[in-house]
């Protein structure tokens, strides 16, 4: 067993909105062993030009809303894509 292997905490947030069934998602990178499904999200990078599908179960299990005061900037950038 490698020692030097720590577990870290993502510090940074990430702008997202559900995913909307049977949306366009020309423009989205979504990965091989992902099917698109209600409960999946479309992360937004900070460039608002990247955009990704993030699955239910992998946003499910990594994910949590944060408190409102702290998004204010993200629904600035939200309202432009």
């Amino acid at each position: 067993m490698n020692t030097n292997i720590k577990m870290y905490r993502k510090k940074s947030a990430q702008a997202m909105r559900p995913y909307v069934d049977g949306e366009d998602l020309t423009g989205v990178s979504v990965s091989a062993e992902d099917t698109p499904e209600i409960g999946g999200m479309i992360a937004i990078g900070d460039d608002n030009d990247a955009k990704w599908y993030v699955s239910k179960t992998f946003f499910s299990e990594n994910y949590e809303l944060l408190e409102e005061s702290g998004v204010t900037k993200w629904r600035v950038i939200l309202q432009l894509s």
